[in-house]
């Protein structure tokens, strides 16, 4: 479809439909899924017209087809329900409006949807969306709680008021929006961020009545699951549909099996509350009564020992004892000290016995040459040589003179104790 235009040269408006229509009518059959939304059949009428859209996105297309060809499953086929589509897309000139010309219509099974679910649920569980550690904790008194809901249903009924009687002060933020049909998908999608993205709301209520099947697929579709995921508020899926638990029930952080038990799960119960305050009140005053008991009755005992009830009996004991220990051990120092002075008089004895004072008592004297070298045989001395004779009273000095060497020795003795008196030096 290249084409040479300008603002001078533009082309017609019936000439581009035209364009465009060759362009589709080239394109080939295709199978296309979808939920019918609207369907019209004209009594006499030969064609039927249906528009057929993505449950997912808010995308539809207009799906026409012989009468023969939606007969063949006018039984099973109404509204609401999914079919593959086997068509061929046209172009309607006119009105430069695409539509799809079907030659064959299937309606999708139960079977078949569980079986995609199936297909979904694994692969979003490898990804990790349902993961225990991804769960958050509800907080234990939410002050405002999301709640996505159907318009004036019953889930909505049954968790006001059911929540509203467990705890009066509760508030609610509702977002009402489809459950069911092709519209529910996005604004249940919407309600949930809008309700995240909140700065008051502490928890997320998405709740619904139960249904067939088909009704709840709206709950397990790829979108919902993954906006839920994104979620930093913990939410809580009440679906109410025990026997097919729809994906919602996996992703959420808890999963409440009807609404009401919802509400029961999300407030706390008031009287049960006070009823749990009065137990642990009571619980508390008998714990501190019986350690109060239990420290009192120790304290008696304690008080009641003899150390406690006579306290300077044991001072006096330990005095005896202490007395007894004194008197022993000067005993002890007195006996060493009469035996080291025993000891130190026979060691001095014994110094006296053997000193050289001791022997010049005893009238021996010592013999010194001037220099103080002590005279100890006859050949150290020569004759008229001065010497120093020390005694036990003093000393004196006194000369030798030459005698027979027989009594040379003799004749220094004499001669020592002959010396004048004048010359002896004390």
């Amino acid at each position: 479809m290249a084409l040479n235009t300008s603002a001078d040269a533009p082309l017609p408006v019936g000439q581009v439909s035209r364009l465009i229509g060759g362009w589709i009518d080239r394109l080939g059959a295709v199978w296309v899924e979808g939920q019918i939304t609207q369907l019209s059949r004209r009594p006499g009428a030969g064609v039927v017209f249906m528009t057929l859209r993505d449950p997912s996105h808010d995308i539809s297309v207009s799906v026409t087809c012989y009468r023969q060809v939606f007969d063949a499953v006018a039984d099973v086929v109404s509204e609401g329900a999914r079919v593959v589509v086997h068509a061929k897309p046209e172009w309607y000139a006119p009105r430069g409006q695409l539509s799809l010309r079907a030659a064959e219509i299937k309606p999708v099974g139960v079977g078949e949807l569980l079986a995609r679910i199936e297909q979904l649920k694994k692969r979003l569980s490898q990804e990790g969306l349902f993961a225990p550690e991804r769960k958050r904790p509800l907080p234990f008194l939410p002050q405002l709680i999301g709640l996505v809901t159907g318009r004036a249903s019953a889930a909505e009924r049954d968790v006001l008021e059911n929540a509203r009687h467990r705890w009066p002060a509760v508030r609610f933020e509702v977002r009402n929006v489809p459950v069911q049909g092709v519209h529910a998908v996005p604004q249940v999608v919407q309600a949930v961020k809008d309700l995240d993205a909140h700065g008051e709301v502490d928890v997320i209520v998405v709740a619904r009545g139960g249904g067939s099947v088909e009704d709840l697929l709206p709950f397990s579709d790829e979108q919902l699951i993954r906006a839920v995921a994104s979620c930093r508020t913990p939410v809580v899926s009440a679906i109410g549909h025990e026997p097919d638990s729809p994906l919602l029930d996996l992703v959420a952080d808890l999963r409440a099996s009807t609404p009401t038990d919802a509400a029961k799960k999300v407030v706390p119960d008031v009287g049960e509350e006070y009823e749990r305050v009065r137990w642990l009140r009571d619980r508390a005053r008998r714990c501190m009564n019986a350690f109060l008991e239990r420290e009192d009755r120790g304290l008696a005992h304690a008080l009641a020992r003899p150390s406690m009830e006579h306290p300077h009996r044991m001072v006096e004991e330990r005095e005896e004892q202490v007395s007894a220990l004194v008197d022993r051990s000067r005993r002890t120092l007195g006996h060493l000290l009469d035996r080291a002075g025993s000891e130190l008089t026979h060691t001095h004895a014994r110094v006296v016995a053997l000193s050289p004072a001791a022997t010049l008592q005893r009238g021996y004297a010592v013999l010194q040459k001037p220099d103080g070298t002590v005279v100890r045989s006859p050949g150290d001395v020569s004759v008229d040589e001065e010497l120093r004779a020390r005694v036990a009273e003093g000393e004196f000095h006194v000369r030798t003179v030459e005698q027979d060497a027989r009594t040379a020795g003799q004749t220094d003795q004499g001669s020592a104790r002959a010396a004048d008196a004048d010359r002896t030096e004390f």
